[in-house]
């Protein structure tokens, strides 16, 4: 699967034993309000409000913290302004990284970001060098001892599904972001759980990594996810499964 979404699902991981509530919920705050800002504060109107309230509920985010954070973006309620930012660069090993952010002091946070690349000898480029590598597509990945490739594929396939990709443990479905919400009710309809769910920047192709050029973009994905300014941040490695574990402790 690709690398940064398998990345991301052994940081969730990390995090909840980590319990760095904190962080997690200042990030989703900044996505809600956005969302709220760019689409309205109703989320049966407002795809991209709906999935971070769900993000937010699965956090277990207070229902009060989600609505104040709402009432800021449609500015019912005094607060900072936030704009959203997207960064693009290059990691370890020529690796394509695309980042977004929202941030109230645009200045601030670039400099940071490009601080942060430097660190690991990797740098910040310009707008569109490698965006055109990423696609936009819906993302879910199951278990492969949960269900078989062919009860998967009948389901997600009727549902709009395009393409099932088979990782090392997981399949990994992927759709257009107009079919991601049927697909996954098609999934819980059948009765097959999923280990992740969500709309993501999918990459073209991939770089393979190992040794210590994975160690050191693994450091870079820890350090631009640990910005409180980055709301998401993909890249195009492919690292080993257990390579990413045993980095991630």
């Amino acid at each position: 699967m690709a690398g940064h979404s398998k990345w991301a699902q052994i940081k969730r991981k990390k995090a909840a034993q980590d319990a760095k509530r904190g962080k997690i919920f200042t990030k989703l705050i900044r996505e809600i309000m956005v969302a709220a800002r760019m689409g309205g504060g109703n989320p049966e109107n407002n795809p991209r409000l709906r999935a971070a309230i769900a993000a937010a509920k699965a956090e277990n985010m207070p229902k009060e913290n989600i609505e104040r954070a709402i009432k800021r973006g449609t500015g019912e309620l005094e607060g900072a302004r936030f704009e959203e930012v997207v960064y693009e660069g290059y990691g370890p090993g020529g690796v394509a990284v695309l980042i977004e952010a929202v941030t109230d002091n645009r200045n601030r946070t670039t400099a940071e970001i490009r601080h942060i690349f430097t660190r690991v000898g990797g740098n910040l480029g310009t707008s569109g060098c490698v965006s055109w590598l990423f696609h936009k597509k819906g993302l879910i990945t199951v278990n492969k001892g949960d269900v078989s490739e062919e009860r998967l594929m009948e389901v997600v396939m009727d549902a709009g599904a395009e393409d099932i990709k088979e990782g090392e443990r997981e399949y990994e479905i992927l759709t257009d972001p107009s079919d991601f919400e049927g697909v996954v009710k098609a999934l819980k309809e059948a009765g097959i759980s999923y280990q992740s769910a969500e709309i993501t920047m999918y990459p073209e192709t991939t770089v393979k990594l190992e040794g210590k050029e994975a160690e050191q973009m693994l450091r870079l994905m820890e350090m631009l996810e640990d910005h409180d300014d980055v709301q998401k941040v993909y890249a195009n490695f492919d690292i080993s499964e257990t390579t990413m574990e045993q980095i991630a402790q």
